[in-house]
């Protein structure tokens, strides 16, 4: 899908108080942006932010980092934000490309990483793009606590088949799984659905979930 372009969104971005400019000034200090010492987590691709929002408001006591490469998607992630009522004061956003998390976070900085809905690269020649590649993989396990996870979702089989096969070859252990996740008793048990995971369950796809650890 073609991204349409918000000439707007640069400058909207570099001027809101959600969004970090240079996060990379902050690595191996992100409780100080938070001002606590509560566990961070991460989702890489966020979109338009329902999933990482709902997550905000549902746990004040974890902080969590958005991440977004597209400021035109960004945009819409800060509208929404900011049109809450009480937005949760436990959410920052940054625009930046996922394959540079190791120089913005340090070592055992971060608790969770979300993986969701991500791009699945079709393509053979391009499997290191995608974020679950053992090259992302590796990025992860640079910055994760010693008990981190991944949680990953998709409604792409070719993609969720080559991520269980990269997992062992990057020396990540498979903690659960399952092909139907709005169908598993435990795994769908406080499920908060992203807005791609609204669209294609009301298609009736099915929809593929991982969580692995370090």
């Amino acid at each position: 899908m073609r991204l349409r372009n918000i000439p707007s969104a640069d400058n909207i971005i570099a001027e809101n108080q959600y969004c970090i400019q240079n996060p990379e000034n902050l690595r191996g200090s992100w409780h100080q942006v938070f001002q606590n010492e509560n566990p961070v987590h991460i989702e890489i691709g966020m979109g338009k932010g329902n999933f990482i929002l709902q997550l905000a408001q549902q746990n004040p006591h974890i902080n969590y980092i958005g991440i977004e490469k597209y400021t035109s998607v960004l945009l819409r992630a800060v509208q929404k934000m900011e049109s809450l009522v009480m937005p949760p004061v436990s959410v920052r956003f940054l625009c930046m490309n996922a394959e540079n998390i190791t120089e913005v976070f340090a070592p055992n900085e971060i608790s969770r990483i979300y993986l969701n809905f991500s791009d699945p690269w079709p393509k053979k020649r391009h499997a290191r793009r995608r974020l679950t590649s053992r090259e992302f993989l590796h990025l992860y396990d640079q910055v994760l606590t010693e008990n981190g996870t991944i949680e990953f979702k998709t409604d792409n089989k070719l993609l969720f088949d080559f991520s269980l096969e990269e997992l062992p070859a990057a020396h990540w252990k498979l903690e659960s799984w399952t092909d139907d996740l709005h169908h598993h008793d435990v795994l769908n048990k406080g499920n908060i659905m992203t807005e791609y995971e609204e669209k294609f369950s009301a298609l009736g796809k099915p929809i593929y979930k991982f969580t692995a650890s370090r």
